[in-house]
């Protein structure tokens, strides 16, 4: 288990019950997928970039992708560790970050339940890409 991603997944689950707000980016008034994935990394000590841009329904997966690599996550593939970032696509043109736990159980921003929640049983299928917490950043990270 990667220190670093056992902070990051530390640091997911303390945003827990935070509201749910598109294009949110602060634990008090809303979080999105996007919004949940960079507290956590800001809350594990980085400076987050923001992607710019996006809408609840995407085509293409480019700005995820260009937010993943920004901000220190590195493309991986295999077992899904906890901190691990997934992309999903649960629906046609939509897309949804979510941060692991474990292999069974999730952080992500649920708009449906309005607020940030932990699932066990989130659908993966697709899995579009699997990122993990760049190891030349760990010095930057506060556990």
């Amino acid at each position: 288990m990667s220190l670093c991603g056992d902070a990051l997944a530390q640091a997911a689950q303390n945003l827990i019950g935070s509201p749910f707000r598109l294009h949110g980016r602060n634990r008090e008034t809303g979080l999105d997928c996007i919004g949940v994935v960079g507290a956590a990394l800001a809350d594990c000590g980085l400076q987050v970039r923001w992607p710019e841009g996006y809408r609840l329904r995407n085509s293409g997966i480019a700005r995820w992708l260009q937010f993943a690599g920004i901000n220190g996550l590195q493309s991986c593939t295999g077992n899904i560790r906890r901190g691990d970032v997934l992309l999903t696509r649960p629906g046609p043109a939509q897309h949804h970050l979510l941060i692991a736990l474990g292999a069974d159980g999730f952080v992500h921003a649920h708009a449906g339940l309005r607020r940030v929640v932990c699932q066990q049983l989130v659908t993966l299928d697709p899995l579009l890409a699997q990122w993990r917490i760049d190891p030349d950043q760990e010095q930057t990270w506060q556990l």
